[in-house]
């Protein structure tokens, strides 16, 4: 054998590039069975959920909370914004997180683009987003598993162009 291909391809040199795979790869299994039990329990939580005072649930099923009021613009459904977020599945998991981030509502979820055109810069609300406005039977990756329903808590910092 080739010295050099042997030292190329050697197990010590290629388990991080394997185990890259393997995460890139999770997103691309097909969904567990437990989808509908999943579905069933995301129905159930977002029906307690909307007994909550100060909850308030819009046509499309998305349910929200206003933990601070803003004062300044409200972006429209292409507008670019920047925002503060952190989202958990209804377990408590966080699966994401960010500062600062940027990106235009036509570039996201449903549910956000829905939820962030409630907002007012200064803002802060908690959603929740059933399946069908976030990931739905799919999922997403290994961390949001088929028809799970999504807790974001957003603060919008500021909104760019319409």
């Amino acid at each position: 054998m080739n010295p050099t291909f042997s030292r190329a391809f050697s197990p010590s040199r290629m388990a991080p590039a394997m185990t890259l795979m393997a995460v890139m790869l999770t997103g691309c299994v097909e969904p567990s069975g437990d989808g509908e039990q999943l579905k069933q329990q995301g129905i159930a939580f977002l029906a307690e959920n909307a007994k909550k005072t100060g909850i308030v649930t819009t046509a499309s099923g998305l349910q929200y909370e206003v933990l601070q009021e803003g004062q300044g613009v409200t972006p429209g459904p292409t507008a670019t914004v920047t925002v503060n977020y952190r989202g958990s599945l209804t377990s408590g998991n966080e699966f994401d997180s960010g500062n600062g981030i940027s990106f235009p509502l036509n570039r996201v979820i449903p549910g956000w683009t829905e939820g962030l055109q409630l907002m007012k810069e200064g803002a802060k609300y908690r959603f929740f987003i059933p399946a069908e406005l976030a990931y739905g039977e799919k999922g997403a990756g290994a961390l949001i598993p088929p028809n799970a329903p999504l807790i974001f808590e957003v603060e919008l910092l500021k909104v760019g162009q319409n």
